[in-house]
């Protein structure tokens, strides 16, 4: 964190009558958090500023190398106090900045924003905050990936319960099972990836998108006004900028972006809402420090209360996508001022929420707790149903009748069934189709095993690791096994 964000944090937190975003407060990292800040916003005004003069005065525009000198001088040095006053005054935040630069490099003042319109400056700026932010949530996405790929790895042989419609249906295994949440995280990544591969500057356009006062500075060369935004472009680090724009960029890129983060916050939700029925299932269990407390009143509890909290901030996360597409529908033939007031909630929050999830699923994932009995005993309690029909087949190859066969089993597991959900026995279905003379030729141990019953499940792991996982690996080969810190 900067020293004016750790300032402002500290400020606040003494305040106790002044309210702060639980997202910033309770849940966002402190890398996050500073890629929104003020200090790192406005600081990136001034690189803009100073990457167009730098721009035109390769062009040339009389532009002294003093005037940039006393521009660099000052990009992060920032009188936040006098940027206020400036914008009690002139009611226009990209104003009161200019001003403020303007008095910290004055030899620079008279040729500081030459030409250009406030979005020059303020969606350029933008971009610049949401790739930073993408690269971030890019970086932890494969960092969850690769924790549930070391889960999915350890425990590819361990048999369990899968279900359909929430009902047991047939065995699988608990690594397979993880590499289900992984893919959804894996097909996010790629997302995530496609929106910075895409991501596009606005440019320097002006005030309509015309480029007419660029056109004007430079006497009519055209030449010079589209060369002018490509060196711009490649001093704030891109090689593309938008081929038309109105005042803004497109905000269907906007739509784009928290439509991939909403994606994000739907897979998040999905897993931890399996780990948290599992939880319940008393299967698997979420990380639980050794002095936490599970409840108030109920000391025994151990409440999934990690992914309780990724459910929660996913939703919010997902309803956040209305806002973007609302205001991309809205915007008035080149731009229409309302889509500023909701765009500076939107997107850091958007982004606040993801990287809030994303820290929690790592953490998560790397401390998973597998109850192996549990899972075995829960299991063995529905495997009975779920081998009669090899048991069947084995009869039927021993010389039985098959309709006969059917018969008497489907009679065994009624009242099997009704011994377990009525009298709370365990499923002794196996033991009366042993003692069924029918049956006498037929060693139901034999198909007893779980693991003659979950397919591919194991191979289908390995298979997953190699070809998907490690190749993102190796993409983010030193940004792994990062820590991370979740707040309370």
């Amino acid at each position: 964190m900067t020293d004016t964000l750790v300032a402002a944090v500290n400020h606040s937190k003494a305040n106790h009558g002044v309210y702060e975003s639980p997202l910033v407060s309770r849940n966002a990292s402190p890398e996050m958090i500073t890629v929104f800040s003020p200090q790192r916003k406005h600081s990136t005004w001034r690189r803009i500023w100073l990457a167009l003069a730098e721009a035109q005065k390769t062009l040339g525009l009389p532009i002294t190398d003093e005037q940039l000198a006393d521009m660099r001088a000052h990009l992060d040095d920032i009188d936040f106090a006098e940027a206020a006053r400036q914008e009690a005054r002139v009611r226009h935040d990209v104003m009161a900045h200019l001003h403020t630069f303007a008095k910290a490099a004055p030899k620079a003042k008279p040729i500081l924003h030459l030409g250009a319109t406030s979005m020059d400056i303020v969606d350029n700026t933008d971009v610049l905050l949401t790739r930073d932010a993408l690269e971030i949530i890019a970086r932890k996405l494969a960092n969850v990936i690769d924790a549930l790929g070391v889960f999915a790895s350890t425990y590819r042989d361990v048999p369990c319960l899968a279900y359909t419609h929430l009902q047991p249906a047939q065995p699988t295994t608990v690594g397979k099972r993880a590499v289900l949440w992984t893919y959804d995280m894996v097909l996010c990544l790629a997302d995530i990836e496609l929106r910075l591969q895409t991501l596009m500057l606005r440019g320097i356009k002006g005030t309509t998108g015309t480029q007419a006062s660029f056109l004007e500075l430079f006497e009519g060369d055209h030449e010079k006004v589209r060369k002018l935004e490509f060196a711009v472009a490649e001093r704030l680090g891109f090689q593309r900028v938008h081929p038309v724009s109105g005042q803004t960029y497109s905000r269907v890129v906007d739509v784009q972006v928290v439509s991939s983060l909403s994606a994000l916050a739907a897979a998040a939700h999905k897993m931890a809402l399996d780990v948290r029925l599992l939880s319940a299932f008393k299967e698997i269990d979420e990380p639980f420090e050794e002095e936490q407390v599970g409840s108030s009143a109920m000391a025994y509890k151990r409440n999934p209360v990690l992914t309780e909290r990724v459910t929660g901030l996913s939703r919010f996360l997902i309803g956040l996508v209305q806002q973007p597409l609302m205001t991309a529908a809205e915007q008035m033939f080149e731009r229409t001022l309302d889509d500023s007031s909701n765009k500076r909630i939107t997107i850091p929050e958007a982004f606040l929420t993801a990287d809030a999830i994303l820290d929690i699923l790592i953490h998560v994932a790397r401390g998973l707790v597998v109850n192996k009995a549990v899972i075995a005993q829960r299991l063995e309690a529905e495997l009975p149903f779920m081998v009669t029909e090899n048991i069947l087949m084995a009869g039927v190859k021993a010389g039985g009748d098959r309709q006969e066969l059917h018969e008497k089993i489907r009679q065994h597991s009624l009242e099997a069934a009704r011994q377990v959900k009525q009298e709370g026995k365990p499923n002794d279905l196996l033991s009366r189709l042993k003692g069924d003379a029918a049956f006498a030729k037929v060693d139901a141990s034999q198909v007893a095993d779980p693991l003659l019953y979950v397919g591919r499940s194991r191979e289908q792991v390995d298979e997953f690791i190699k070809h998907t996982v490690d190749p993102i690996r190796q993409r983010y080969t030193g940004k792994l096994q990062q820590k991370v810190q979740i707040k309370v």
